[in-house]
């Protein structure tokens, strides 16, 4: 009798556990001022690290469950975060409504270059993008350097010897948080998704982290200054997925030279 009874709870625990990872929400996001669909609004499960667009329409469906967190995001409005609750799950769609930013333009300035017409010396005047990577002999990847990192030979051995503790201090003691880049590395929609982004606002509101920690994680992997300005975030994210993988490597090796 025991038996049966056991086996009856296992069965209904584990249905109870298929359906909850199976349940997807539905919905409209629309501009809140004009009520009117938005199409490719970016949609983002924290939680279990989906992601998704709108359609024309402004439709979309993405896997989740109760209380996991959907962060919406569309270039000129504010990004918002969604909780989702049984009622959404169980009576279908809900409609999103996003606000416009009201921002002012910033200066550009353009340097004028002045040409002499001599090709041999109008061409030094012309700034040249030297970012490349340098490779350590038993790493998966290198550090990459640029023209204005005059030590940078000096800081990728500083960084063998010294490796990203900065980043095992930000995400050592959250390892949800590292399991999160992994599913970020493994997901096409996630990848596709920062790939078009420069905002590193995802990025963000992913790993937990505010925009200084991550410039700084990135700074303290040996990444240049000109990286971090231009790099998408889905390049953001590479960096810091290979920074930490670099970073066990060499704890390791420093564990078994302990021994």
């Amino acid at each position: 009798m025991k038996k049966l009874f056991f086996l009856f709870i296992l069965l209904i625990s584990t249905t109870f556990t298929y359906s909850q990872e199976d349940t997807t929400v539905k919905g409209v996001v629309i501009n809140a001022s004009e009520g009117i669909p938005l199409e490719s609004v970016n949609i983002v499960n924290l939680n279990q690290v989906k992601g998704t667009i709108t359609n024309a329409r402004g439709e979309f469906e993405i896997k989740a469950k109760a209380t996991d967190t959907l962060h919406f995001s569309y270039l000129g409005f504010k990004s918002i975060k969604v909780r989702v609750t049984n009622d959404w799950i169980k009576f279908g769609s809900s409609t999103i409504q996003l606000t416009e930013l009201a921002f002012a333009l910033e200066e550009v300035v353009i340097n004028e270059f002045k040409l002499t017409g001599f090709l041999e010396v109008d061409i030094k005047q012309v700034p040249i993008n030297t970012n490349y990577r340098y490779n350590i002999s038993g790493l998966q990847t290198g550090y990459e350097a640029g023209g204005s990192s005059t030590n940078a030979v000096t800081r990728v051995l500083g960084a063998v010897f010294n490796p990203a503790d900065f980043l095992y201090s930000m995400f050592g003691k959250q390892p949800n948080e590292m399991r999160k880049l992994k599913q970020m590395k493994q997901d096409d929609e996630i990848r596709t998704l920062l790939a078009n982004r420069f905002d590193r606002e995802m990025l963000t509101a992913l790993l937990q982290v505010d925009r200084a920690d991550l410039d700084e994680i990135i700074r303290q992997c040996n990444y240049s200054k000109n990286f971090i300005q231009t790099a998408n975030d889905l390049q953001i994210l590479d960096a810091i997925s290979e920074c930490y993988e670099e970073y066990k490597v060499l704890s390791r090796s420093k564990n078994k030279g302990r021994l």
